[in-house]
């Protein structure tokens, strides 16, 4: 029977001293930037003009709650990234630093980013951005991960959450189409999220994660992507209703979802995490190929995101300046 993380106390091969790029790591860069260019975009749409430099300072402490967040996410989850062959190299696992030395960092840059957004821009948006980093790490991290296969479904909203914030920072205010912007987030992430989890369903058995491929089964969760994928699409109609969107986004909306649900329905068609021991490559895009249509549309759905909010950030852009 394979071990789970439940089974096995985190023991690291070796503790040495922590360097500057493994605290960066911590911080989870890549996912990062994407974090940060919702939050960018959520905070060029909002209505009103905000000072370069406080605009600018705002987006700096989205980055640094966010940062924030993943490093306390890699504190608690030591142990079951130690199993994983996606996450084992990350700083704690590979026994570059100190568990306390991740839960400092990450305590010291939740409050920073916190403070300094309030000084830069207003509470509101400060007091969704302590929200976000609380909702990661205790309610999704602590709670949902390991506890339901509908973690990625429920927890999404941390990761929804920077568009709003970077569009309180501008205006100072929660609205409609803040809200959507967090709502095409939130229907994006599960299936994100579970196209990843397909071809990694070993990495996460291991682990003992209950992610829906393993709990409910492959098939299950290929209809499931499918359905999110109709049902993101649909959302996406809600900015050109409220007029956020002109015909720039409608365009780029319609080419980009026509395209996600197809990658989705060919997911759907496919075997995809059907071999749980295809799921042991060390690289996020390491696939069989049977689990191509699954790489397929997590890599898109990466795309997907970027042009989405690209298109709102250019039209809005354009719109201060005409």
């Amino acid at each position: 029977m394979t071990d789970t993380a439940a089974d096995k106390p985190y023991n690291p091969p070796g503790l040495s001293l922590a360097e500057p790029r493994d605290f960066y790591a911590l911080m989870k860069p890549r996912v990062m930037t994407l974090v940060v260019f919702t939050a960018w975009a959520g905070l060029v749409c909002a209505p009103g003009e905000m000072n370069l430099f406080l605009a600018a300072a705002s987006i700096l402490c989205i980055a640094v709650g966010a940062g924030a967040s993943a490093a306390l996410n890699m504190w608690y989850e030591a142990d079951t990234d130690a199993l994983m062959s996606r996450t084992k190299t990350r700083p704690l696992p590979a026994g570059k630093m100190e568990r306390s030395s991740a839960l400092g960092f990450g305590i010291i840059l939740s409050a920073l980013s916190v403070l300094g957004l309030a000084i830069a821009s207003n509470y509101v948006a400060a007091g969704l951005l302590a929200f976000t980093i609380f909702f990661y790490a205790v309610v999704y991290t602590m709670w949902l991960k390991r506890s339901t296969p509908q973690n990625i479904v429920i927890g999404g909203a941390a990761g929804a959450f920077p568009p709003m914030v970077g569009w309180a920072a501008a205006s100072g205010d929660i609205t409609i189409d803040s809200t959507l912007l967090f709502l095409i987030i939130f229907m994006w992430t599960p299936p994100h999220f579970w196209a990843l989890a397909l071809y990694k369903t070993g990495d996460y058995h291991k682990a003992g994660i209950p992610m829906m491929p393993n709990v409910k089964g492959a098939k299950s969760t290929r209809l499931q992507i499918f359905v999110y994928a109709v049902i993101l699409a649909v959302t996406c109609i809600g900015p050109v209703v409220t007029g956020m969107g002109g015909y720039l986004y409608m365009l780029v909306a319609l080419v980009l979802n026509l395209t996600f649900m197809f990658l989705a329905y060919k997911v759907w068609q496919s075997r995809a995490g059907e071999r749980a021991d295809a799921a042991d490559e060390a690289g996020l895009y390491d696939v069989t190929m049977g689990d191509r249509a699954a790489r397929n549309l997590f890599a898109f759905s990466i795309i997907y995101l970027f042009a989405m909010f690209g298109a709102l950030s250019a039209e809005a852009l354009i719109r201060s300046f005409s």
